[in-house]
């Protein structure tokens, strides 16, 4: 009776959740309910996947501004998108953001088959601290949450060199590290530890970054920075320039004349990497 309503749930899956489910529930915390919201396209699938990661500092959801603009586009493209909440600072320090997108990982790796997802063909991607996570993720990644492709978007790679830029840790920081306004010698080890250039391997998946020119917030040069280390291993890192684009995918969509084309190019690079499947 078991294997019967087992079959009876995957066969009627793809009506049941095409179009948008929201606060699905991936973990706990503790109390805490750990929640994603899930856009699939039409179709009987299997689909390749993101999972997406929302900026805001470590301290804010962004999802409206910076992580909409993305959506329909791989909605078009036939992605299944997983957008991931996590706990943020200052309430839930470091390292609670990171290991609750590890959970969110394994969460829709075993649920695959119930969103009609190829658990082959899924990527990572994050924009701002949320691809400071991603790229946290990716380089602390065991074989239960290494995914296939990785998607970063002006992301802080580099933490260490960027609060020297800033004469000291930034306000988001200080709030996800505990830290106060001096890079004291106990302030750098942490700021280093959070740094995913720092602990890039040989075992990352094939990696997109995208950065604006004009991004005050996130050097466009954090992401040449990536790029540079993760080549030096060996692994495929392809880069797309946004030029005069400042810090935030919303305000591209208001900026007369700057490039969209990102978007094609995003979904392009996602669908070549992760391929058609089987």
């Amino acid at each position: 009776m078991k294997k019967i309503l087992t079959l009876i749930t995957l066969l009627f899956a793809p009506m049941l959740r095409a179009g948008t489910v929201n606060g699905v529930e991936y973990g706990r915390a503790g109390d805490e309910r750990l929640t994603l919201d899930v856009m699939a396209p039409e179709g009987a699938g299997p689909f390749a996947a993101v999972i997406f990661v929302h900026g805001g500092g470590w301290m804010s959801d962004d999802t409206k501004v910076n992580c909409v603009p993305l959506f329909a586009p791989l909605e078009r493209a036939g992605f299944v998108t997983f957008m991931v909440r996590y706990r943020l600072a200052p309430a839930h320090p470091w390292p609670a953001c990171v290991e609750d997108v590890e959970t969110a990982i394994r969460w829709v790796k075993a649920h695959a088959a119930e969103y009609r997802v190829d658990p082959r063909r899924i990527a990572l991607m994050g924009e701002s601290a949320g691809g400071e996570i991603v790229q946290m993720a990716a380089v602390r990644a065991t074989e239960a949450t290494r995914l296939a492709a990785l998607v970063a978007i002006y992301a802080p790679c580099d933490c260490a060199s960027d609060s020297v830029r800033r004469g000291g840790p930034s306000k988001s920081m200080q709030a996800l590290l505990g830290v106060g306004e001096k890079l004291d010698v106990e302030a750098e080890e942490k700021i280093r530890a959070v740094s995913p250039l720092n602990f890039v391997n040989s075992r990352l998946s094939p990696c997109l970054v995208i950065h604006g020119t004009a991004d005050k917030s996130v050097p466009y040069d954090q992401s040449l920075l990536w790029q540079a280390r993760l080549r030096s291993f060996g692994i495929t890192c392809d880069l797309i320039t946004v030029s005069d684009a400042p810090h935030g995918i919303g305000r591209w969509e208001t900026m007369p004349g700057l490039d969209l084309s990102y978007k094609t190019k995003l979904v392009e690079w996602l669908a070549t990497t992760l391929g058609k499947g089987k």
